[in-house]
């Protein structure tokens, strides 16, 4: 039996209208370069975004993080609307990872479970697949995964995922031994209705 923490509403990603979904192709960032100049800032990112088309993508997207510029590439064929559906798309999925890097999983779940007295995981990691989900646990295996999307929001939000995971450890349902074991952490209830607050935000 896993235990899992859900978003409060589902989370459905247009596809392309006129094919199947483009794939999308995630690059690792290489040395930083000179943005080209029709760079199109974003004051809500870590970086700016700059499109282009390429008569040789037929069904895919592709993105590289290079410097402080996300070069997101598509199809010529692709309307605006589809374009910037993509954008969305991968620049999301970026800010994530970029969010995510600065956080140390293993090192915050070993504090949180000395700290609350809860079982310890595992293994602890990031998940980039998580769309219903803020985070999930195996109690056979040790394993909590917690979703990207919790990397931008608040350390004390992140830390009541874990600790809620954690619990799930010992107890695998939602009953009030579990939640006794949740509200070890100060900022329980803070945290549930942030995330509550979040899923009715038109979640990525």
């Amino acid at each position: 039996m896993s235990g899992e923490l859900r978003l409060f509403d589902d989370d459905v990603v247009g596809a392309v209208a006129r094919t199947p979904p483009p794939a999308a192709d995630l690059v690792a960032p290489s040395a930083p370069v000179e943005p080209s100049p029709n760079v199109v800032p974003d004051f809500d990112e870590p970086f700016v975004v700059e499109i282009e088309r390429s008569a040789r993508r037929k069904r895919t997207v592709g993105a590289q993080l290079t410097g402080g510029v996300l070069k997101v590439v598509v199809p010529t064929w692709m309307s605006r609307a589809e374009q910037d559906h993509w954008v969305d798309v991968m620049s999301g999925r970026y800010r994530r990872k970029l969010s995510a890097d600065r956080l140390d999983l293993v090192d915050r779940a070993l504090t949180l479970s000395r700290r609350h007295d809860l079982p310890r995981a595992r293994e602890i990691r990031w998940s980039d697949d998580m769309l219903k989900r803020w985070g999930s646990c195996t109690p056979t295996t040790g394993l909590i995964r917690i979703s990207t999307r919790l990397a931008r929001f608040p350390d004390w939000v992140i830390d009541y995922v874990i600790v809620h995971e954690l619990a799930h450890l010992e107890v695998g349902d939602h009953s009030p031994e579990f939640w006794r074991l949740v509200h070890r952490y100060p900022k329980a209830e803070r945290a549930i209705g942030y995330l509550i607050a979040k899923s009715d935000d038109d979640p990525e």
